[in-house]
């Protein structure tokens, strides 16, 4: 079976234990996302005292939409949390008057992202990638906000289009083109900075 139809499996399987209140599901489920939901928000806010207390809030949150039976229209719970953090966000810029960190760099040492090889390379070919690698992380921050969101969701965070599209309110297609565009500004903004 292929890994994104296992983790659909787990992850609609999860939602269903949340929906009768399991405590043992909800601890599993916070210690399985805690790290992805953390890293989405320290992008979004680019402090991590803010991203912490975000993270922590975002799961109370997710607890009380479960204690409050509020999780019928939920359909993955990979969607559910992204769509509880971007509205914590939300409030968070709206309390705070703060603007949004458009230079948060991915290169922060005290708070390292680590992106996923799935592919096993040999040295040359790491090499090539991790200089291809840092020439975006370079130019990543320099999107608008919606082609950075959604770059970090379906790349950083390996979240798949419909799951994106549930988070985002946005349909199937709509993302898709989003993406496409996103990958088009960050090809120009690469191969600009690349012929300087």
């Amino acid at each position: 079976m292929p890994d994104n139809l296992i983790k659909k499996f787990k992850d609609k399987r999860d939602l269903g234990r949340l929906k009768n209140r399991d405590k043992e599901a909800f601890i599993k489920v916070y210690d399985e996302h805690v790290k992805e939901i953390y890293r989405f928000v320290y992008f979004k806010v680019g402090r991590k005292e803010e991203a912490n207390d975000l993270t922590s809030m975002i799961f109370l949150k997710t607890w009380n939409h479960i204690q409050n039976n509020t999780l019928t229209d939920a359909k993955t719970l990979r969607a559910l949390l992204y769509k509880i953090a971007r509205n914590a966000i939300v409030d968070y810029y709206r309390e705070t008057g703060n603007k949004l960190n458009v230079t948060r760099s991915l290169d922060d040492e005290d708070n390292p992202i680590e992106i996923a090889d799935s592919a096993a390379e040999d040295t040359s070919d790491k090499m090539d990638r991790q200089s291809d690698l840092e020439l975006i992380k370079s130019q990543l921050p320099l999107l608008k906000e919606e082609y950075r969101e959604i770059i970090i969701m379906k790349f950083i965070n390996d979240l798949s289009l419909e799951e994106i599209a549930e988070i985002s309110g946005k349909n199937k297609g709509n993302v898709r083109v989003l993406l496409h565009r996103a990958l088009n500004a960050l090809r120009e903004l690469v191969e600009k900075e690349s012929k300087l």
